[in-house]
């Protein structure tokens, strides 16, 4: 038997599966071990190789690969643990990372957060003035070379970054992604001067128009491409020495993996990596059950995510923004609040009550870990109000304390706000469900898409037990909570279940109509680009399949709108039809009426991926059909508030194991999963499909 690992480290808990080729599956979820991961991860695989009758060399001798999302490269930035940077730019530009395009100031914030002027403030930037030097040097618009390198200065440059400590360098030329010769020259001349010096080329991570979102993707790709080198070659190795003969391979935010000796030159890719896994797997499992739509939730110990899919396809977009400054890299569009089942719930100085972003984590974790933790926090609040069994919290390999989850919330909540401890649960379970809630409605309504078709997809530890809350706060009439063997740990199976993605772009601005020669030569070169990348890889595919986009505005406008191109050579009907469909698009997400075609249309980065299909694909397995009835696996009755508007009811507890595809349950009841629990709320029903999944009708 050939196995599939799909291994995903979070904050608070590290998610394993192992999908064997005969159609088996083992999973794992153990706490995650901060600030040393390796032994979280070593500690998963030592759960799945006993799951399999195996030891760990045994297991990964019959790995066809293992799918791995780290934490690595966005913990680095986070907590600004990063590589001492070096930077050269044109001349003339060196502060063009810190007048930051006018748009420091409001990156990444809410439209709340940006109109509060007297509090914003632009970040530091990314590297001091003394490491960031100019280059005489000047390519125009067209490519050509104007001003030829000064080399003797850029030797000057490099020795002088050296001296000065610097252990990676970014180099970002104007108009370089039209011509990259003097940037590839700077990295020969780097070379030369400190051979072991990581560099970071735009033209190469992110050959696209407007001088600083390039320059500080590339920035932060240098920061944390060394330290994702000293985690995964390591890693690797130690995964070689015990046996693996197949590749490691690492998720990245587009959600797709990358060769693990890849991964460093690309690594601002995997920032995202533990936020996609949990959509792609969706995405899988939506085409089996037949569901174009879905709204793809995951509350894990410290996040609340929201991603979508539309038309079976995970939503994605160019670029996003991390610590207000753009990056420049192709990702699932995921929506993340520091709402998981670990965040913390504290009263504040006007009375209010809030419930994370803080988070508990793995360490000491929840009060009723009995950890040391003294913040009471989500999960508390589940234990308290009967959600969660204190006798059978991850199947019942760690005893949970009532006592202690409700002496934290009293004494942090309940005396402040005047309740008692099950009051103070009670609150906090309503703000969790509310404030999920306002995230899901805000993700699929402000993107221009009406609840009502979407089906909501419930996962991670925590996500079942508010999933009814929040799918019914959004609007959506079914939920459905892939269970089965992915319980719990449905992100670490999308990793199993991802193909290698890579992506290549290059801006060519230019206003419709375009030549398509121009059109066919640019997404020819790009096409090229990505199977060249995608052969250095190093392994072996059983199909490749390319996806064609352009980024598009209209004329006086600034951003671009993501358009899908469809497969087929160019002539003018074709490129015609790319600006229909940018309106098509335009209108869908900024409403009807909003298009301006007399602006003229434009045409700006053009961007192919190149996903490859891998010869081991984790296959679902079907469960037979139960010999006994829905009523044999009701283990009893509890009490327990899963709602406002009723309060405490005596709720119906299922046993999740003694039940099958076809059998259906009632709400108010609650289904107890090894790796999670399942609330169904009073007039729901639900009922498991062929592939253990409960979906619930609201």
């Amino acid at each position: 038997m050939t196995f599939v690992i799909g291994l995903d480290i979070g904050g608070t808990f590290t998610d394993a599966v192992a999908v064997g080729s005969a159609g088996t599956l083992h999973t794992a979820k153990t706490p995650s071990t901060p600030p040393d991961f390796e032994q979280g991860f070593d500690n998963a695989l030592e759960v799945l190789a006993a799951q399999a009758g195996l030891t760990v060399e045994g297991l990964l001798a019959e790995t066809g690969h293992v799918a791995h999302g780290t934490t690595v490269a966005l913990n680095a930035l986070v907590t600004g643990q990063v590589a001492k940077v070096g930077f050269l730019t044109t001349k003339g530009h060196g502060d063009s990372i810190a007048i930051m395009n006018v748009e420091g100031r409001y990156l990444g914030l809410s439209p709340h957060e940006a109109q509060d002027t007297l509090n914003t403030r632009k970040p530091a930037p990314l590297v001091p003035r003394s490491l960031r030097l100019e280059v005489t040097e000047r390519v125009d618009r067209d490519g050509s070379v104007v001003v030829p390198m000064d080399e003797r200065e850029v030797r000057e440059h490099l020795r002088h970054l050296v001296a000065e400590g610097v252990t990676a360098l970014a180099v970002s030329l104007l108009w370089s992604f039209r011509n990259p010769a003097h940037e590839r020259r700077i990295r020969e001349l780097a070379h030369e001067v400190a051979p072991g010096l990581y560099v970071t080329l735009s033209s190469e991570l992110t050959p696209r128009i407007r001088e600083f979102a390039r320059a500080a993707t590339t920035i932060m790709n240098a920061q944390v491409g060394p330290a994702l080198r000293a985690y995964l070659d390591p890693l690797e190795g130690r995964l070689r020495d015990r046996g693996l003969t197949g590749p490691l391979l690492v998720m990245q935010g587009s959600g797709g993996t990358v060769a693990a000796r890849r991964a460093p030159e690309v690594a601002i890719t995997t920032v995202g990596s533990v936020l996609t896994g949990g959509v792609v797997g969706a995405a899988r499992l939506a085409r089996l059950l037949g569901h174009p739509h879905v709204v793809s939730t995951d509350v894990g110990g410290t996040t609340f995510l929201v991603g979508m899919i539309v038309d079976g396809v995970p939503v994605a977009s160019a670029g996003t923004v991390l610590n207000q400054h753009p990056v420049n890299t192709p990702a699932l569009r995921v929506h993340a609040i520091g709402s998981g089942g670990g965040a913390i719930a504290a009263v504040d100085a006007g009375g209010n009550l809030r419930v994370g972003p803080g988070s508990a984590g793995a360490r000491p974790g929840p009060a009723c870990y009995g950890r040391g933790g003294t913040d009471p926090t989500v999960t508390d609040a589940d234990l308290v109000c009967g959600i969660l069994n204190p006798d059978y919290f991850l199947g019942g390999t760690h005893r949970l304390s009532t006592d202690l989850a409700a002496k934290a919330l009293l004494e942090r909540v309940g005396v402040p706000l005047g309740l008692d401890a099950e009051g103070a649960a009670a609150a906090v379970v309503a703000v969790q469900n509310g404030q999920t809630g306002d995230l899901a409605r805000k993700v699929v309504v402000e993107t221009g898409h009406d609840p009502r078709d979407f089906v909501v997809y419930a996962f991670g530890g925590a996500g079942p037990m508010h999933s009814f809350a929040y799918a019914a706060e959004l609007g959506a009439e079914q939920l459905v909570v892939p269970l089965g063997p992915t319980a719990g740990v449905f992100s670490a199976y999308g990793l199993a279940a991802s193909g290698v993605t890579v992506s290549a772009e290059l801006s060519d601005p230019a206003p419709l109509p375009v030549d398509p020669a121009r059109v066919q030569a640019n997404f020819d070169t790009l096409a090229a680009r990505v199977r060249t990348a995608l052969e250095s890889q190093g392994l072996d595919f059983t199909s490749v399949v390319l996806r064609r986009e352009v980024d598009a505005r209209y004329g006086p406008q600034l951003a671009e709108v993501l358009t899908p191109v469809p497969d087929g050579p160019f002539d003018e009907a074709s490129v015609a039809a790319i600006g229909d469909a940018f309106e098509t698009e335009y209108v869908r997400r900024f409403g009807p009426g909003t298009g301006y075609r007399e602006a003229g249309i434009h045409l700006v980065t053009y961007r192919v991926h190149g996903v490859g299909t891998l010869p081991v694909e984790p296959v679902l397995p079907e469960l037979p059909k139960p010999a006994g009835s829905a009523e044999d696996a009701r283990k009893g009755r509890r009490r327990v508030f899963l709602d406002l508007t009723r309060g405490w009811e005596d709720t119906d507890v299922y046993d999740y194991l003694a039940l099958g595809p076809g059998h259906v349950i009632t709400g108010p009841a609650i289904v107890e999963v090894p790796t999670t629990t399942v609330a169904v709320p009073a007039g729901a029903e639900g009922r498991i499909d062929r592939f253990g999944n409960l979906a619930i009708h609201l």
